[in-house]
């Protein structure tokens, strides 16, 4: 897989939606970064339930870029994409996709765990830092060259009629 070129995100400049109104409030954000913390310990695989139901949604492209993802991370996105399935049963195979691949740039980071609570804590200051603020815009990008439907690449990118359940998803 190549390298894929960092942009800047559109996730710093903009506006916030009235779905998003909470997790601009410190607590909230706190909260949702503790519990994260915390489920990033265990380094175990997804369980294999999980893995199939993802198989059963991604393209074969799709499911190269997720199998480079830290077990942490396969873990958050396949609970993510199936809260996110929940709140949207209507969901197409492409905004499912999405959901599951919504943090694949973060592989460019190359951070772990505490990597990435200081990138958190002190913002886009190195290379690695920055690549980790501007994973969105990194995964649509990867998720387009590995051929995702647009509409999968809108939803990683943090766009798109779904996005507003797939950020409730994610900061659940």
């Amino acid at each position: 897989m190549g390298r894929v070129p960092i942009r800047a995100s559109s996730r710093h400049t903009d506006a916030v939606s009235d779905t998003d109104q909470d997790h601009r409030n410190p607590l909230v954000k706190v909260w949702h970064l503790a519990a994260r913390f915390v489920t990033s310990l265990p380094p175990t695989p997804p369980p294999v339930d999980d893995e199939v139901w993802v198989d059963d949604h991604l393209l074969a492209g799709e499911r190269e870029l997720w199998v480079l993802l830290s077990n942490l991370d396969r873990r958050h996105s396949t609970a993510v994409a199936r809260r996110f399935v929940r709140a949207r049963p209507e969901a197409t195979r492409a905004e499912i996709s999405g959901a599951i691949l919504h943090d694949v740039g973060k592989i460019e980071c190359g951070l772990g765990t505490f990597g990435r609570v200081v990138a958190t804590l002190v913002g886009p200051r190195t290379a690695s830092f920055r690549a980790y603020h501007d994973h969105e815009a990194i995964g649509a990008a990867m998720a387009e060259v590995a051929g995702s439907d647009p509409a999968t690449v809108d939803l990683i990118a943090q766009r798109g009629p779904a996005f507003a359940a797939l950020n409730r998803s994610d900061h659940a």
